[in-house]
């Protein structure tokens, strides 16, 4: 068998490029689950393109600014918008110093920024590192885990906090760790709020860093349509709710099927988790044959290939999914 990490793709929603790394015939129709984007109707926004993409963009995202600084009550200058939270690794990257460690499954783009940062697997480490990364709810678990003592038992350490799945907690109540004088936090807008395209994240953090990282960023790094879109979101408390609410309900009841039919499903506090396997390949090969992708775990460290990523879908597409997989753990029980 090839080195299947060197060819499949490193991320999810890339349902094209998985089927022809495994060279499976992709079908008409395909149900993704390997994206953890929220698949609730988005809403119906009347915009000006033709003048959005006309004009150039508020280099400073001054209204974005004031929308958050409300929601999250801190000072509009601690907050830098960024191109996606992945502009925003990478910036840090460039700007902080140090001896770098990285909790570990984390998302595999924090490694290609911080190309020298060691993989940890113990949180109680942080101590030793200058900085120190978590992604929170964890990507790929999906484990959200309350941070604000860890932090404060290591004040010489900065905690950058990834939390771009936030907006999709379950039950969980969301910790405040804004007004922790050594933590930087990473907010994602594209995974909640249907943004993937527009690519749209901010940063909240000190001042003075935040001073620094403007400095390594490009002038109108985040477009108008972006920046029109977000604000719309973002006022829209409708479309939270009810995404939420559908997440919630839909989420819980996905993990509650697949259990009853015998499958090892992580707990998980957002809307995707993992599911147990021991041949991930075929597993997920079979399924990709009937237009199901999902997330392989084999460039997480500490994962290594042992589980599956599933996000929830619709109903009828979450019962479809665990049949399909069924069907394949009745053929093959020793991929499971």
């Amino acid at each position: 068998m090839p080195d299947m990490e060197a060819l499949i793709p490193s991320h999810g929603a890339n349902p094209e490029n998985l089927y022809r790394a495994l060279n499976v015939a992709m079908p008409e129709k395909i149900l993704d689950f390997s994206t953890n984007t929220n698949i609730f109707p988005c809403p119906d926004f009347d915009i000006d393109v033709k003048d959005l993409i006309s004009r150039y963009p508020d280099p400073e995202c001054r209204k974005l600014r004031e929308i958050v600084s409300r929601r999250e009550d801190v000072s509009p200058e601690r907050i830098l918008f960024t191109n996606g939270i992945n502009e925003a690794i990478f910036l840090l990257a460039n700007l902080l110093r140090g001896r770098t460690g990285i909790l570990q499954p984390c998302y595999s783009e924090y490694a290609r920024a911080f190309h020298r940062a060691e993989n940890i697997f113990d949180i109680n480490a942080a101590g030793a590192f200058t900085n120190f990364i978590i992604t929170n709810p964890n990507n790929p678990t999906g484990v959200y885990t309350r941070l604000s003592e860890v932090i404060k038992n290591f004040p010489a350490t900065t905690f950058i906090i990834d939390e771009a799945y936030i907006d999709f907690l379950l039950d969980a109540e969301r910790e405040r760790l804004c007004d922790l004088e050594n933590v930087i936090l990473l907010r994602s807008l594209t995974k909640f709020f249907h943004l993937s395209g527009a690519r749209l994240g901010y940063v909240i953090a000190d001042e003075e860093i935040i001073s620094s990282l403007k400095t390594l960023q490009p002038t109108w790094s985040v477009n108008a349509i972006a920046q029109e879109l977000a604000m719309r979101f973002l006022n829209d408390e409708e479309f939270y709710a009810a995404s939420k609410n559908f997440y919630r309900e839909q989420t819980h009841n996905f993990i509650k099927i697949l259990r009853l039919a015998c499958f090892e499903v992580a707990n998980s506090s957002v809307n995707f988790f993992l599911v147990s396997v021991s041949r991930d390949i075929e597993v997920i090969k079979f399924l990709l044959r009937f237009g199901i992708v999902v997330r392989h775990t084999r460039s997480f460290p500490g994962l290594d290939g042992r589980y599956i990523r599933v996000a929830t879908r619709h109903p009828h597409e979450n019962i479809f999914f665990t049949e399909t997989l069924s069907r394949a753990k009745n053929l093959y029980p020793d991929w499971f």
